[in-house]
């Protein structure tokens, strides 16, 4: 048995996104729990797919013992605040100075939180609980596929490993995998392990990045038979491209025995991302067009069709609120249609003071005044009310406790509108269901999300379109208004280098 101390902090930052995450972020629950320090975290996180609840699982399977500190995370959004990065990573510190000493430590990261202070915000608490611990004891950690990794990153921590899919089903596998490394160091009593790690040299479009197509879905599949052929842990970070710093952007990673093996990996996973570059690269169409294939479609399909808004995702930082698609479906006549969600705290509110059966006037959305959009001004039917606590089914949110707060279903003309007053991306069908709506007895569906809602969503859809309404999380990285990439770096697959 070995004494393991375990913490987390996650946040992906969108550092051009209209929204900063404060500690109140970290401390409202919405799809994840809030801020927990000590025993309660263990209950906290425990049958929710996330990577702190599968290395718990597995570690004590293993017969180890956990101390907690303190575990967060907060919806992605621009810069953590200082006030909100210095008190949760105060706490996670002077957590592990009181569990020492201990045989190793787990942390449950993301990899691209930037703060306002600092560019690469894990690098930074890495090294804080560093000189508390000293050089030798063992830290492993669990990132998020998207982490911008870091060379400070990979240099402080003695062993990183990611997700290995988008959707991210696998979160709580990724945890229970650490552990098992872990495991496996601690009994072999080995040294500080070899590792490499390369950038690849252009940033990947957030809707390419997903495993349930081509070409992620084949390079992941590569990563077990390069581990067993070099005998390291091996990982693939697609990168998080809407966060302005240095190290923005995809990388690959491995520890081991052996410095030869640890580069070999690194290079053959590398040299076949690099090899289909031009397949990362997307080009998506405006709402108008996507609605009116998704009309044409649905006339004769017998499943609905999913729109995905994939720029207003507040799973990359986006505010949910933004009207876009929402226009396009009522301009457009659509019927049999419902968009989720749209964050609106004061449309929710004025739908519970009005009641089940009122029509309330007002302008839905359109309040974190993303360019190119503005609310949506009618009159809505109130159709149902909700609280906003409700289970979530799918496999990304798989177990997670939703307080979406203030809830309510809109209705205008065709359309119904799932409106909540926490942002939380629309990646779970129960996010239609406590509202009333049937996801399959829609004809169209138009989800404010990138990747993630294909986990729950795919497997009802007759066809899934990706448009490109007016939000924060551009689908295409090489619009973004760059300041501080390395130079060389291509903001877009085949794309133009950073300048610098």
């Amino acid at each position: 048995m070995a004494r393991i101390i375990i913490g987390g902090f996650q946040h992906e930052t969108n550092t051009f996104a209209p929204s900063k995450a404060t500690l109140e972020a970290f401390t409202s629950p919405g799809s994840w729990p809030a801020l927990v320090t000590g025993a309660p975290l263990f209950d906290a996180v425990k049958g929710i797919n996330i990577s702190v609840a599968g290395f718990i699982g597995e570690a004590r399977r293993l017969g180890h013992e956990l101390v907690p500190t303190s575990w967060a995370a907060a919806s992605p959004s621009a810069h953590v605040t200082d006030e909100a990065f210095e008190h949760i990573a105060g706490l996670i510190v002077a957590g592990v100075k009181a569990a020492l000493p201990a045989d190793a430590l787990y942390l449950c990261l993301h990899g691209a939180m930037v703060t306002e202070s600092f560019e690469d915000g894990e690098g930074e608490l890495i090294r804080r609980i560093r000189e508390v611990t000293g050089p030798d004891l063992p830290i492993l950690a669990s990132l998020d596929l998207h982490a911008n990794v870091t060379p400070e990153m990979v240099a402080r921590a003695d062993g990183l490993d990611a997700y290995r899919t988008y959707p991210h089903i696998d979160m709580a596998e990724t945890g229970a995998r650490v552990a098992r490394t872990l495991d496996a160091r601690l009994k072999s009593g080995s040294s500080k392990p070899a590792r490499a790690f390369e950038q690849i040299p252009f940033l990947m479009p957030l809707v390419r990045q997903c495993t349930m197509a081509e070409p992620a879905g084949r390079l992941y599949g590569m990563i077990p038979a390069i581990e067993a052929e070099h005998n390291v842990t091996l990982a693939f970070a697609t990168g998080f491209p809407a966060a302005d710093i240095y190290h923005c952007g995809a990388s690959v990673f491995a520890y081991g025995e052996d410095d030869v093996c640890v580069k070999l990996a690194v290079k053959q996973l590398v040299d076949a991302i690099n090899a289909v570059e031009a397949e990362f690269a997307a080009q998506l169409p405006d709402p108008d067009t996507a609605v009116r294939e998704a009309m044409r479609i649905a006339a004769t399909a017998d499943k609905p069709v999913v729109i995905a808004d994939v720029q207003d995702n507040s799973g990359g930082g986006g505010d949910s609120d933004t009207t876009g698609l929402l226009r396009a479906l009522i301009s457009n006549g659509a019927e049999g249609a419902a968009i989720g969600l749209i964050v609106d705290p004061a449309a929710a509110e004025a739908a519970h003071a009005a009641g089940v059966g009122a029509e309330i006037t007002l302008g839905l959305g359109g309040k974190s005044k993303v360019p190119g959009d503005a609310p949506y001004d009618g009159t809505f039917r109130v159709e149902a009310l909700s609280d906003g606590q409700f289970t979530a089914t799918g496999p990304f949110y798989s177990g997670s406790h939703m307080r979406l707060g203030l809830s309510a279903r809109l209705s205008i003309g065709g359309v119904q509108i799932v409106v909540g007053s926490r942002k939380v991306q629309m990646a779970d069908r129960m996010m239609y269901r406590f509202l009333g709506i049937e996801p399959e007895a829609m004809k169209i569906l138009g989800n404010k999300s990138s990747v993630h809602y294909r986990a729950d969503f795919a497997p009802i859809a007759a066809e899934i379109i990706e448009c490109a309404a007016p939000g924060p999380v551009l689908a295409d990285p090489g619009a973004l208004p760059w300041k501080h990439l390395r130079p060389g770096l291509r903001v877009r697959p085949l794309g133009e280098p950073f300048g610098g």
